[in-house]
């Protein structure tokens, strides 16, 4: 089985002007009429990254449907709760055990059926490089010490004290999460060399710098389609580094229309690896490009869609 795994952040996305509905998955479909999005990721994809255990905690009932609903080799990556790496007043965070034994009870049955990735504390640009973020980062990495576990700096003082950064977390085995986004003056500097050999962690959230920061709705941010181009040093990055560690978690954060799902299907094969599943003629009218890369559903019933990408 080959180490590279590769998806995207989040799988459901039922509304806004990015859905995806209608495009990757087939229009006017739910689970009450026997259709279960997850079930139908997971025929295309061997991983995701869950975005709904940083909104609230998980519960142990739901990951339990989500084993229930997967393969057996499927494995999630599930972010930390937003309580445990964002303050809830500037420069406060205070470490909560309670918040932690309930973090880990709502995903024991994904741990207890070997179905977890890697956990992702991913800390927002106000965690700068301190004593007290160093210290705080130290206590929350040992309590999870029993996990995989990556984490996600994004402001430039934690590569500018790059040594201090990386023996921390090499201290706790610990990955850097790379991430590929639009850098600004203050945003974290990466080399995309793996830290640890356990595993390595990349996050590509789309580099449409203009709404970045100024959007009328957050999806707006991750609408962004990576070229073809664009991936090519993105697959080199990853054909070297996955001979370097014993796994290799790619995933795309560019959600708005699915183009996370574009982008993923397109460095799977160029990468050389299955890209399994069939996809409805709704996906392959909206982007055209990678016709000939997936197999259509030409069982599927569908309705044209405006074309979201066609000079590629």
């Amino acid at each position: 089985m080959s180490n590279l795994r590769i998806g995207t952040s989040g799988w459901n996305y039922p509304s806004g002007k990015g859905a995806w509905t209608g495009v990757f998955y087939p229009p006017k479909r739910g689970r009450a009429k026997g259709f279960d999005e997850l079930a139908y990721y997971a025929e295309h994809f061997d991983t995701v990254e869950i975005n709904t255990t940083f909104y609230g905690q998980p519960k142990a009932g739901v990951a339990q449907t989500w084993v229930e609903r997967t393969p057996r080799d499927f494995e999630f990556s599930l972010k930390l709760y937003r309580k445990l790496t964002h303050a809830d007043a500037p420069g406060v965070l205070r470490l909560d055990d309670q918040e932690i034994d309930a973090y880990r009870l709502g995903i024991e049955p994904l741990a207890n059926a070997g179905k977890i990735g890697a956990l992702l504390a991913q800390f927002p640009p106000s965690f700068k490089q301190s004593p007290q973020s160093h210290a705080y980062l130290d206590a929350l990495l040992l309590r999870f010490r029993d996990y995989p576990i990556a984490v996600e700096l994004r402001h430039r003082s934690w590569s500018d004290a790059f040594d201090q950064t990386m023996s921390l977390l090499n201290a706790h085995g610990a990955a850097l999460t790379q991430i590929d986004e639009p850098k600004f003056k203050l945003s974290i500097r990466q080399n995309q060399l793996p830290n640890v050999t356990s595993f390595y962690y990349m996050r590509l959230h789309g580099r449409n710098a203009a709404q970045w920061w100024k959007h009328d709705k957050a999806e707006d941010r991750y609408n962004y389609l990576y070229s073809a181009d664009e991936l090519a040093p993105i697959a080199e990055t990853a054909t070297a580094a996955r001979q370097l560690v014993k796994k290799f978690y790619l995933y795309f954060n560019n959600h708005h229309s699915a183009k996370g799902v574009v982008n993923a299907v397109m460095i799977k094969h160029r990468l050389g690896e299955p890209v399994p599943g069939r996809y409805p003629r709704s996906f392959i009218d909206a982007y055209p490009h990678i016709a000939n890369v997936v197999t259509p559903d030409y069982t599927e019933a569908w309705t044209p869609v405006p074309l979201l990408h066609s000079d590629q």
